[in-house]
């Protein structure tokens, strides 16, 4: 939850100087890029949990799936991956972090559910067991993992699918004891675009100008990634000791990005990149090249088709992802070369508009309706930072109308 797409240890190692997070530490999320695929360019649809969770489980965007916003429960007849895996004969699961509104209850297609309702709280939380409320003692995604584990080991020899929503990183931050001192005194690397301003808050304080190379950031955060992923080694050390490994798919993702600081923003939700961007690995030792990268843009609404891609389901027409497989095969030459993103106003977060963009391999244009004023157009190649709108100017014209 709220992982940026560059808050992993292996990807703080290979950018080296220009690290912002040297000091970060995530072993296991580490061994799945280098035992399986690490997609570089992975993005959500719509930048907030709800909905980037409804994209992942459908293949389709909020506007179809129902779910725009973090207060609507999902629509139970929506065609998942899960319910086409369950009618094809898998045991489906789903543990941890649901957030769908405050819907509680079996989540839909699942045989099984160990959910939490809405944010949920990190410790003692007390989870829906298949819909009835149970207590819990300790951190919420060791708990998660508890349940996680035990599905795995009850499920056979039986085809199963698992979903697990970590709470983590999420605010209010609050790791386990043993990681509650990790990174003590280490700050972040500073960025050009700290020092801009989002062009649809006008209103909001200039940023405080540079000083120094580093910059204080939210430790509580990385804490809480790092607890994350010990969690993740659970299971990783659970599928070797089955000997499972070699024949279970594994995807590692977040839900979508987060700001520290860029543009003057926290949180997410707007279409800058730090938003839209996500980690994403997957590791198939049976069918997947260890150390592959993805260079290609790969969407979180590619899940659920490539999920039934490989268990050889044919994915419906209704989903509008794409499968990987054929992409990690080699057999795909004709890829997206772009993608449509939407986030819409919510009337509990006001500082965030509806915001509208075309992203590209190399440029994106970002527009807000009814605010024609603050349109901006950004190439990437050139300006990584985004903090040279092209949009109004004449170097930017044959750009913006290609956008």
């Amino acid at each position: 939850d709220d992982q940026r797409y560059d808050a992993l240890g292996f990807i703080q190692r290979q950018q080296g100087d220009a690290a912002r997070f040297p000091w970060l530490r995530t072993p296991h999320m580490d061994r799945l890029a280098a035992e399986g695929a690490w997609f570089r360019n992975a993005f959500v649809v719509n930048s907030l949990c709800a909905p980037s969770r409804a994209s992942f489980l459908t293949g389709q965007y909020g506007h179809e799936n129902g779910v725009v916003n973090n207060h609507t429960p999902f629509p139970e007849t929506n065609v998942t991956h899960a319910s086409l895996l369950r009618a094809a004969g898998y045991r489906t699961g789903y543990v941890g972090k649901w957030h769908m509104g405050a819907q509680s209850g079996q989540r839909p297609g699942f045989d099984f559910s160990a959910s939490f309702v809405g944010q949920g709280v990190y410790f003692d939380c007390p989870i829906e067991v298949n819909g009835v409320k149970t207590p819990s003692r300790g951190w919420v995604d060791n708990v998660s993992t508890d349940y996680a584990e035990q599905f795995i080991r009850d499920s056979g020899d039986k085809p199963w699918l698992l979903c697990i929503g970590y709470k983590a990183a999420h605010g209010p931050f609050e790791p386990p004891t043993e990681h509650r001192s990790d990174y003590e005194g280490e700050e972040a690397r500073r960025v050009p675009n700290l020092n801009s301003r989002a062009i649809y808050r006008p209103e909001a304080p200039a940023p405080p100008a540079a000083e120094g190379d580093k910059v204080k950031v939210n430790l509580g955060y990385f804490r809480c990634l790092t607890a994350a992923d010990d969690n993740l080694g659970r299971l990783l050390k659970l599928l070797d000791d089955l000997k499972l490994a070699d024949d279970t798919i594994v995807v590692f993702a977040g839900d979508n990005g987060f700001y520290l600081g860029e543009h003057g923003l926290g949180d997410k939700r707007s279409g800058y990149e730090e938003s839209l961007r996500i980690p994403l690995l997957m590791r198939y030792p049976r069918a997947l090249k260890a150390g592959t990268v993805v260079d290609q843009m790969a969407l979180n609404i590619d899940l659920a088709p490539t999920f039934l891609d490989y268990a050889g389901q044919k994915p419906p027409a209704t989903m509008q992802g794409k499968s990987w497989k054929a992409l990690l095969d080699g057999r795909q030459p004709d890829w997206r070369r772009s993608f449509f993103y939407c986030y819409y106003y919510e009337r509990g977060f006001r500082t965030t508009p509806t915001v509208t963009a075309v992203r590209t391999e190399t440029a994106k244009l970002l527009r807000y309706p009814g605010h024609p004023d603050w349109t901006e157009v950004f190439d990437l190649k050139a300006d990584p930072f985004e903090l040279n709108n092209l949009a109004a100017k004449p170097e930017g014209a044959e750009l913006r109308k290609s956008l």
